[in-house]
């Protein structure tokens, strides 16, 4: 019987923005080292910012941190809304084991109410941005102003570092090597395409 792929989960919900994930979990899936999975508050169909249903694959009541290398939080309005509980101890839970998370835009502000950006360097929209959805938030002095940052096994970015975000996903991951990361980097970011390859 075959071993088991380590799993990479993508948190979907109502109004998650489909296009955070799109280019790491393309590389994420193209690179077959990982099972992909889709995780919801519960079983039933999302609807996507850009219209797309999703159905999650399982919930987060049947994540196992000690399967997971990967968990990533899209953005999305939800986290403006108010902020998810049961995600904390989640968060936490995966933190534990040493498991890589992600956060795009909004979903930086889940990560600093859950205090994973403790003596993190960590970005988000702004400073002002989790100053403002964050009460209490303490951890300004490791603020990065950069479109993507990662330290440890927390990666974070603004809503414009899709791009950023990826390459921090596959250096971590070891999806690919760093020669590969530029070249991958140059195109998506730069649009330039190598000698050999047009």
């Amino acid at each position: 019987m075959p071993l088991s792929k380590p799993k990479a989960y993508l948190l979907v919900f109502a109004g998650f923005a489909d296009w955070e994930p799109a280019h790491a979990f393309c590389e994420i899936n193209r690179s077959g080292k990982f099972e992909v999975l889709t995780v919801g508050f519960s079983r039933r169909p999302v609807t996507s910012m850009g219209g797309l249903q999703v159905s999650p694959a399982v919930t987060i009541h049947d994540v196992n941190p000690g399967e997971a290398a990967f968990f990533m939080l899209p953005g999305g309005d939800l986290w403006q809304e108010k902020s998810q509980e049961q995600i904390h101890t989640l968060l936490h839970a995966l933190h534990d084991n040493g498991v890589l998370i992600g956060a795009i835009c909004a979903a930086t502000v889940e990560i600093a109410r859950a205090g994973l950006t403790h003596g993190v360097r960590h970005t988000s929209n702004a400073r002002a941005y989790l100053k403002s959805m964050v009460p209490g938030y303490q951890d300004g002095d490791f603020y990065v102003d950069e479109l993507a940052v990662s330290d440890g096994n927390i990666i974070t970015a603004s809503g414009l570092g899709s791009v950023e975000f990826a390459r921090e996903v596959q250096r971590h991951l070891k999806i690919h090597s760093e020669p590969e990361i530029a070249v991958w980097f140059d195109m998506f970011k730069n649009g330039v395409v190598p000698a050999g390859m047009a």
